[in-house]
């Protein structure tokens, strides 16, 4: 069905290209294809451990991220995730000419999402025909493979360089060639190893190349291997084949990059994971890749009618899964592996943006974004206790550590509190979703507890009988150092009856002081009933949604006639500047109350013009150009899924109430649902 309607649209998309400058393949709305590399911005290909960012200049790549992985950023600042030693760049000459984006034609690029393959192709002169398709392997998460084929159209030479650039940051580089043998089996590795900036890490890239057309143990029909060493810096191994006209010629680089973060002897493993690249089919090795990201995509979200949104929805659900995976119990930063920004830290992003779209389609996944918090539980309890508070306290920031690493100076570290009680939230959606009760007992009922010790030991007692949260940040960081934020307040009312549910699932008798808490903190409001964003708020512009999130997903504000005045408050005091999701809350919320085109118009504007050039990669904000914001793409995938698709997370799981579906939008569709793989249905 899709397939016909995108047949449909064909002509419309492309009248779209000259303007927009994307094309769309016709492959079920899985394929986003540029074919003009201005104002370019690329898609990153990730496996959750790895990312690797392509360049629009051919066979180059922008950089290579490692998730997890942390350095400081300077002799004095707080830690920054790595930039990985980029084996992604490749020279190729072609009699004696190095191929560049000035002397080919035809360049086009293509992102399929359904395999996660970045692909490039482009002609050089009459001589040639050139693709080559860049892989993360989900199924070896440490490699990346770029499968390169040459068809020639003329007899050619070619020479082929690969190489491992370190960046000059990292410190002691030793750069290598050898070539390993086990009896007849030979395998050459090139390889640098160095400490990172601050010799916190060992860091290890081991590289070589693959010809599929020959068994790699017959060393005589390899073409002959030389190795340059330009500098420490720059480690090069390189091949020459001569090609007749008409001939295909197919091959491979791939390289592993490990580090001390994950492995005793990462010098070692890199070696290993390139050697099992090396001597495993190729056919084989990228069919479990693709089968791995075929199980992804049973949860799905299926948009028939419009094709542009279809896209749009699908690509920020790569990023989701790209970024993330559930063997390691990592959580995903805002800029998720696509790039250094913020620093690579773990915000209320993840619990709040992100997290609620993997937990309806992906449980695996869910489950390792929570126990990324409760692995670090005992750090949280530290921080509480050296604040002067009880129970655990999350850091604004988290890295690999789960110490606070927000940098002094920002406010935010300091004084923005409601992530514990949104870490809180998040462990219980995990078990209304799964009914882990085993999960619940182990990890989500020991951090439910502590997290509502917090927020008894958080709030102060008025003169009235009611609580107040005092001097915090809230979800609006226009404002820092208020009292009663109304999102803080809530999120942590929320926190505290839900500890109270989890512990009756356990059969525990709850703290009798947590529901007590819970009913007096204080909420404040106008004279005219508008909730008001805190104790002093006089109608400030404000960053993002705070008072809005009290309707959805807090639920603590639900009755029609506030909620429509909130959203008339409030909307119009949202900055540009601000990210993307705050128009998501709105456009949720507009949804649940029936009304339909305001909805889908805040759900556009949520991330169209956050839109960068030529996939559609995701800016924090219109007037920022820092892509890909993981934490709008998880905003937006809110609106299908908690607004149109009408799914609600309630005691009894997960279920529907009241979808709506946006003009233009024939059917909405939403595959592998819950644990039991449900599949909801609007038209």
């Amino acid at each position: 069905m899709i397939t016909k309607v995108f047949k449909s649209s064909l002509v419309f998309s492309i009248l779209l290209f000259f303007t927009t400058q994307y094309v769309f393949s016709q492959n079920e709305g899985w394929e986003i294809t540029a074919t003009d590399s201005q104002n370019y911005t690329g898609i990153v290909a990730a496996n959750g451990r790895i990312g690797i960012l392509p360049s629009s200049k051919i066979f180059e790549t922008n950089r290579i991220i490692l998730n997890n992985v942390y350095d400081k950023e300077s002799p004095l600042g707080v830690s920054k995730i790595l930039l990985g030693m980029n084996f992604g760049n490749l020279d190729i000459y072609i009699n004696e000419e190095k191929l560049d984006n000035t002397n080919i034609t035809n360049w086009k690029q293509t992102i399929n999402m359904k395999e996660a393959k970045f692909t490039t192709s482009f002609t050089f002169k009459n001589n040639a025909q050139i693709s080559y398709s860049i892989y993360a392997l989900r199924n070896v998460p440490f490699a990346g493979y770029i499968d390169i084929e040459v068809k020639a159209l003329t007899d050619i030479a070619i020479e082929v360089v690969g190489k491992i650039q370190t960046p000059q940051e990292y410190k002691n580089p030793i750069s290598t060639f050898r070539i390993l043998k086990d009896l007849e089996t030979t395998m050459p590795i090139l390889q640098t190893v160095a400490k990172s900036r601050f010799n916190r890490h060992t860091v290890a890239t081991s590289a070589t190349f693959i010809w599929h057309d020959i068994n790699s143990t017959r060393e005589n029909q390899r073409p002959e291997l030389v190795h340059k060493k330009v500098s420490i810096y720059n480690n090069q191994l390189s091949f020459k084949k001569s090609i007749k006209a008409e001939e295909n010629y197919q091959f491979a680089w791939t390289a592993s990059q490990c580090t001390t973060q994950d492995f005793y002897d990462p010098q070692t493993e890199s070696e290993r994971f390139v050697i099992f690249n090396l001597l495993t089919p190729r056919d084989d090795l990228l069919f479990q890749h693709k089968q791995l990201w075929k199980d992804l995509w049973k949860g799905d979200i299926i948009v028939e009618g419009d094709i542009q949104s279809q896209l749009d929805i699908r690509l920020a659900l790569y990023h989701l899964y790209a970024f993330s995976r559930a063997d390691s119990n990592l959580s995903i930063a805002p800029m998720g592996l696509s790039s250094q920004g913020y620093n690579g830290h773990i915000f209320w992003d993840t619990e709040l943006w992100m997290y609620p779209p993997l937990l309806i389609l992906n449980q695996d996944i869910a489950r390792s974004l929570v126990n990324y918090r409760s692995d670090r539980l005992h750090i949280a309890k530290k921080k509480a206790i050296n604040f002067g508070y009880k129970g655990a306290m999350f850091p604004w920031e988290s890295d690999d550590t789960g110490e606070e690493a927000t940098p002094a100076w920002a406010l935010t570290g300091t004084f923005e509190h409601h992530i514990t009680a949104d870490v809180g939230i998040a462990f219980w959606n995990y078990y209304r979703v799964t009914k882990n009760k085993k999960w619940l007992q182990e990890r989500g009922y020991p951090l439910l507890k502590e997290v509502a010790d917090y927020w008894v030991s958080r709030a102060t007692l008025n003169k009235d009988g009611s609580y107040s949260i005092k001097n915090v940040v809230g979800a609006n960081e226009f404002a820092p150092n208020v009292d009663d934020n109304a999102f803080t307040n809530g999120s942590a009312i929320t926190c505290l009856r839900y500890a109270t549910l989890a512990a009756k699932e356990l059969n525990i008798k709850p703290n009798e002081i947590w529901n007590k808490v819970a009913d007096k903190i204080t909420i404040h409001r106008f004279e005219d009933g508008t909730t008001k964003e805190h104790s002093n708020y006089q109608g400030d512009r404000i960053k993002q949604a705070d008072v809005n999130l009290l309707a959805y997903p807090l639920d603590i504000i639900n009755d029609k006639e506030t909620i429509l005045k909130d959203l008339a408050y409030y909307e119009p005091k949202l900055a540009k500047e601000g990210p993307a999701m705050a128009q998501s809350v709105f456009a949720i919320i507009y949804a649940r109350l029936g009304d339909v085109d305001n909805a889908f118009r805040l759900f556009k504007r949520s991330y169209e013009p956050n839109k960068r050039p030529p996939f559609g990669a995701l800016a924090e904000a219109a007037t920022s150009n820092n892509p890909y914001f993981a934490t709008g793409a998880g905003g937006m995938l809110q609106t299908v899924l908690f607004g149109f698709a009408g799914l609600h997370i309630t005691e009894e799981g997960i279920v529907q109430k009241n979808p709506i579906l946006p003009k233009g939008w024939k059917k909405l569709t939403i595959t592998g649902v819950g644990p039991n793989k449900k599949t909801f249905a609007i038209e």
